[in-house]
């Protein structure tokens, strides 16, 4: 699927594994030149091996940092504008799930999650805002159901999950009409946490197909499936394209009907 992104440039954040590579290789196909960036160097090199390989090593820019590293995002922005003079869309994509119940969770754990849902949007933003104003441009956000549908047991995640949105939606306001601000939210998706969940099922005979249609079953999933990385990036990559230049402060929902809020 072709998005139309030809003479633009996209940054995607957390671009080595899941939704974020799955993003990141839509937009090369739409025609982006792409700045990534994720925490595992090793792992990102051999992405970006593959993706220059696939779509031209001047249309690839990778680097390893952490999006909580203020001094390095900022020098990403840097190098960014550097290569591709340009960024035409900021997709948010660090940062995972974490299981704890409120009696479980410590001071230090809400800390740490807070800092990592809220910091892995501001820092990037900020650094890349210039840019994004200049160009007239987008920033995805990818988040989680779990901002208006809270779980108990991800009681930490969840509270911070919904600071992002609010968060979101005010910068909508305040960015608009030079840069679009929108997000996704992502039920269960089969990538990342799940498959790790796989690879540490109880019962080592059960196949991933079964793990998966149980799980979507257990969790009431009218679809009867987890979603797969390229359904989310298709919605990012629709939110962040021109297809979508009327369309700012929304929540594109992508959970196969999972979600219950009205």
């Amino acid at each position: 699927m072709n998005f139309g992104y030809d003479n633009s440039v996209a940054v995607v954040t957390g671009g080595s594994s899941g939704i974020g590579l799955a993003t990141v290789r839509v937009l090369l196909e739409s025609g982006a030149r792409v700045a990534l960036c994720a925490r595992n160097e090793s792992r990102l090199e051999d992405v970006a091996e593959v993706l220059r390989r696939d779509f031209g090593a001047n249309r690839v820019l990778a680097r390893a940092l952490s999006v909580l590293d203020e001094e390095a995002v900022n020098g990403f922005a840097a190098e960014v504008h550097e290569t591709f003079g340009r960024c035409d869309l900021l997709v948010n994509n660090a940062g995972q799930g974490r299981q704890s119940t409120f009696e479980n969770t410590s001071n230090q754990d809400w800390r740490d999650e807070y800092e990592l849902k809220i910091f892995s949007q501001v820092l990037p933003i900020r650094a890349f805002l210039p840019m994004l104003r200049e160009a007239k441009g987008a920033i995805v956000a990818v988040n989680s159901l779990l901002a208006y549908q809270p779980e108990s047991h991800m009681v930490c995640t969840s509270s911070a999950r919904a600071g992002v949105q609010n968060m979101l939606k005010s910068l909508s306001l305040e960015l608009a009409p030079d840069v679009r601000v929108n997000s996704v939210l992502m039920g269960l998706i089969g990538s990342g946490q799940w498959t790790r969940r796989f690879a540490a099922r109880e019962d080592q005979s059960v196949s991933r197909e079964q793990w998966y249609r149980d799980l979507a079953e257990r969790k009431g999933i009218p679809m009867k499936r987890l979603g797969d990385a390229e359904e989310a990036a298709n919605a990012i990559a629709f939110l962040g394209s021109r297809a979508a230049s009327y369309i700012t402060g929304a929540q594109l929902d992508v959970s196969g009907g999972l979600n219950r809020h009205i």
